[in-house]
């Protein structure tokens, strides 16, 4: 075992006990996101509010670091608790008139599809462009729209296909015509690089449970300054104004940035974990990180062809994502059941088999899942 095969199993304990490609559902944690939680809790139990403002510290340098992975600003930067809150953020604050309406593809997680569909009641339409083999094709996208189109909201990622949305492109598009661009981007942040500014993207939410490797229950969500008011706070509490700490004396005005949108107090333990796990983030390299998740899946999409598998995901290069999804030809209960009685984490549903190696993932880890794939199919 090299010197950086030992880094990893210490940094992710999961190595030595399981298979584990499945970070497009929830992460395990690395061992550092652990300790800091631990450090924390230690801390609140043996101290109470003695260190409060370091906790505070925590929080805005956490926030800072959110924002980096983005390409955001730290005043365009606030904590949700999952990427379906900062979503319904955007869809419940905008000032909606009957006749608007969203465009977003058929085959989105539910999370960037019911706080759309709730709007009807105020008679907006959400227009649901039909995807293509699992692809969101541009022409097709943008066909839906029109001028009564107020907002266009794509994943990064899509959960099922892998296949990865020309950001680029959707945000120059709504940028030219005065539409509001709004992504979910849990299946891409901590594994492909963001860029909300080069890619005109308004709004941006995520969790960071999956391919950032936190915790459930914390995520990040960013509003460019340049639509900040478009965006009421429909939810609010006595940390959404300006004198928030001077409890007692009522100033209803709002934070002049995305802090308005923290309502209450922070989910202090979760943002322990974000921050550590971008820590690691930043430590590994994004760009290091794509590549070897990239490869990874190069080197997975090679064997299933071999094997004679309908590769389900894009195999151009520029719409790759970390997901490899191919069609199971199998009873999925049993095929699961068997995979989890071998120690390997991977998704099963809709048809489809989904595996989501991280980069710390390697090839011997691939060699293990083919051979007991062969097994189950003799």
């Amino acid at each position: 075992m090299d010197l950086q095969e030992i880094k990893l199993r210490h940094e992710f304990p999961v190595k030595a006990n399981r298979i584990f490609f499945d970070h497009a559902k929830v992460s395990p944690l690395p061992r550092r996101v652990c300790d800091a939680v631990n450090k924390f809790t230690s801390d609140a139990c043996e101290n109470g509010t003695k260190n409060y403002k370091k906790w505070m510290e925590e929080v805005e340098r956490t926030r800072g670091k959110f924002s980096q992975l983005i390409n955001g600003d730290i005043d365009e930067v606030a904590f949700v608790k999952n990427t379906s809150e900062g979503i319904s953020i955007v869809a419940n604050g905008l000032d909606w008139s009957p006749g608007d309406n969203v465009v977003i593809p058929d085959i989105e997680f539910p999370a960037n599809v019911y706080p759309w569909w709730n709007l009807k009641r105020f008679g907006v339409e959400t227009r649901m462009m039909k995807s293509k083999d699992g692809r969101v094709e541009f022409d097709d996208l943008i066909a839906q729209t029109d001028n009564r189109t107020r907002i266009v909201s794509v994943s990064s990622v899509e959960c099922n296909s892998g296949f990865r949305n020309d950001l680029n492109r959707i945000g120059t598009f709504c940028r030219e015509r005065k539409i509001l661009f709004c992504v979910d981007a849990i299946q891409s942040l901590g594994v492909l690089k963001m860029d909300v500014k080069r890619d005109n993207i308004d709004f941006l939410s995520a969790d960071g449970h999956k391919w950032m490797m936190s915790v459930e229950g914390l995520g990040g969500f960013y509003i460019s300054k340049n639509v900040l008011e478009k965006i009421y706070p429909v939810t609010v509490g006595w940390d959404s104004v300006v004198n928030a700490w001077d409890f007692m004396n009522y100033d209803f005005t709002f934070r002049p940035d995305a802090k308005r949108f923290e309502e209450g107090s922070f989910n202090t333990m979760s943002i322990y974990a974000f921050g550590a796990a971008l820590d690691l983030l930043e430590e590994t390299g994004i760009d290091s990180i794509q590549s070897g998740v990239l490869l990874q899946g190069d080197y997975i999409m090679e064997g299933l062809q071999k094997r004679g598998f309908k590769i389900l995901n894009s195999k151009i290069r520029k719409e790759r994502s970390g997901i490899i999804s191919y069609e199971l030809k199998a009873d999925p209960q049993r095929f699961l059941n068997y995979m989890l009685e071998n120690d390997v984490s991977l998704t099963v549903r809709d048809g489809l088999v989904r595996l989501s190696p991280h980069y710390y993932n390697g090839f011997s880890e691939t060699d293990r899942f083919f051979d007991l794939l062969d097994n189950f199919f003799k």
